[in-house]
């Protein structure tokens, strides 16, 4: 083998270990991001039903408070109506 045939082969063996090394680099950003876009997520899911929760309390509020509305226009009206009655008699 000659000396050339040794330069060659170091050379090609340098550049195999360069991109090896990039792609090791490359992976380990990769599972960074890939763990960071998972946290995020899990935030996010956790937001989501908290306003989920949020939400179906606030419905839920505002519903009583329709009926309650209601009653209370109903109470309204029937003393309005006792009223009439007294300019009436």
């Amino acid at each position: 083998m000659s000396l050339l045939d040794m330069d060659l082969e170091t050379d090609a063996l340098s550049q195999l270990e360069e991109r090896i090394q990039r792609a090791v680099a490359l992976v380990a950003k990769l599972r960074q991001e890939k763990d960071a876009a998972l946290r995020e997520l899990a935030e996010t899911q956790t937001a989501w039903e908290e306003s989920q929760a949020a939400n179906a309390k606030l419905s839920e509020e505002l519903k009583t408070l329709h009926t309650e509305r209601q009653q209370v226009r109903a109470r309204v009206e029937k003393l309005l109506g006792h009223i009439d009655q007294l300019g009436a008699a």
